[in-house]
C-alpha cells in the first residue's frame, strides 16, 4: 500500500508556476525526433532479436535448456522492440507518421502486440493516469484502488482483488497470457473501433504466419522455445518496470478537479535508476516522469532531457531494491 496522504488543494510542491513554465520549455527542446538514432534503435534491436534468436535455434538442437538460457537476452531486445513500437504510437519515434506505422505495425509481429488499438489504449492512460475519477480506462497495472474503496468491497470482491493483484499472479502468470492469447482478440477493443479491430486480427494473422512458416522450416517445437521464452521475460519484467513507475512509495493521486499534468508527471510517476545496460534494453522507460511530462519525447534523448531539468525535480528516485518493494503495492491511501 501507498502511504501518502492525499493534498488535493495545496500547491504542486515539484515546480513554481514560473518553474513550470521554464520546465515545459526545457523539455520540449528534447521533442524533435532524429532519424539517424532511430534507425540505428531499430538496426540494433531488430538485429541483437534476430541473431539471438537464431543462436538459440541452434542451441535447442542440443538441449532446449540450452536454449532458454539466452531467452533473457532475446527477452531483452523484445522489450527494446516494444519501446519503439511504443515511441511510434506516440508519433515520437520518426519525424514522418507514415513512418511510425510502419515502424509500429512492424514491431507489432514480434511482440504480439496489435499496434493501432494498443496506442489508442495508452492515449487513454496518457490523459488519465494518477487520476482518481477516470480509472475506468487505466489498465490494472496503472492503476489501483484507494483503501476506503477497498474496505467498502464485499469478503468476496475482496478476495478476488487479493488474488488478481498478488504479483505472483499479475507480474509472473497473467503477462505472457495477455501478449500470447488475448491480445489475439479484441476483448477490451469496443465495437466502434472497426479499424483497430481490423489491424489486430491482420496481426494474429501475420503472428500465426509467421510462426508457421518458421516451424516448418525449424521445427515447431524449436520456435515455440525459441519465441514463447523470448515473449514471456520480456512481458514478465516489461510489466513489472511498467507498474512500479506509476505506484510507488509516496506516488500522488487527486480527483479529477485537482489533478494536473505537470504534478502528475513528477509526482506521479518516478525515476527508475536502472544501470546503463538495463537502461539501454528497456529504452530509458526509468525516465518515466520526463516521458510523462512531454510524450513527444523520443526514447533516445530521455536520457539527455532529464539531465537538463534535473535542477528543476524533485521526483520520487526508484532503485532496484526499492522497486521490488513496489511491487506489492495495490491500495493508494
Amino acid at each position: 500500500m501507498s502511504k501518502h496522504s492525499p493534498r488535493p488543494n495545496d500547491r504542486p510542491s515539484t515546480a513554481t508556476l514560473s518553474d513550470t513554465a521554464q520546465l515545459r520549455e526545457e523539455v520540449a527542446r528534447f521533442q524533435t525526433p532524429d532519424a539517424s538514432k532511430g534507425l540505428v534503435q531499430i538496426a540494433t534491436s531488430f538485429g541483437g532479436f534476430f541473431a539471438t534468436c537464431a543462436a538459440m535455434c541452434v542451441l535447442a538442437d542440443f538441449s532446449n535448456w540450452l536454449a532458454v538460457l539466452l531467452s533473457p537476452l532475446a527477452g531483452g531486445f523484445l522489450m527494446r522492440i516494444f519501446v519503439i513500437q511504443h515511441d511510434s504510437g506516440h508519433g515520437s519515434f520518426f519525424a514522418n507518421r507514415r513512418a511510425n506505422a510502419v515502424a509500429g505495425i512492424a514491431c507489432s509481429l514480434l511482440t504480439m502486440t496489435p499496434f493501432p488499438s494498443w496506442r489508442r489504449q495508452h492515449a487513454g492512460h496518457h490523459a488519465t493516469w494518477n487520476d482518481l475519477d477516470h480509472r475506468e480506462v487505466a489498465d490494472m497495472y496503472s492503476s489501483c484502488l484507494t483503501v476506503g474503496e477497498y474496505r467498502a468491497m464485499s469478503r468476496h470482491q475482496r478476495l478476488w482483488h487479493r488474488v488478481t493483484r498478488n504479483p505472483l499472479f499479475a507480474k509472473v502468470v497473467l503477462p505472457p497470457f495477455i501478449f500470447t492469447l488475448l491480445y489475439r482478440t479484441p476483448f477490451d477493443i469496443p465495437k466502434s473501433w472497426r479499424y483497430e479491430r481490423r489491424v489486430l486480427h491482420f496481426t494474429s494473422l501475420g503472428v500465426v504466419v509467421g510462426m508457421t512458416g518458421l516451424s516448418l522450416a525449424l521445427g515447431y517445437a524449436d520456435v515455440l522455445v525459441v519465441q514463447l521464452s523470448a515473449v514471456a521475460f520480456a512481458a514478465i519484467v516489461g510489466s513489472c518496470m511498467f507498474s512500479v513507475q506509476h505506484r510507488a512509495e509516496g506516488t500522488r493521486w487527486a480527483r479529477h478537479d485537482d489533478w494536473n499534468r505537470t504534478w502528475a508527471s513528477l509526482e506521479g510517476t518516478t525515476y527508475f535508476r536502472l544501470p546503463w545496460l538495463l537502461n539501454w534494453f528497456t529504452g530509458n522507460i526509468g525516465f518515466h516522469h520526463v516521458h510523462h511530462l512531454n510524450s513527444s519525447v523520443p526514447n533516445y534523448r530521455l536520457r539527455a532531457c532529464h539531465d537538463r531539468i534535473a535542477p528543476l525535480l524533485n521526483t520520487q528516485i526508484l532503485s532496484m531494491r526499492s522497486a521490488y518493494r513496489v511491487l506489492r503495492f495495490t491500495l493508494w491511501d
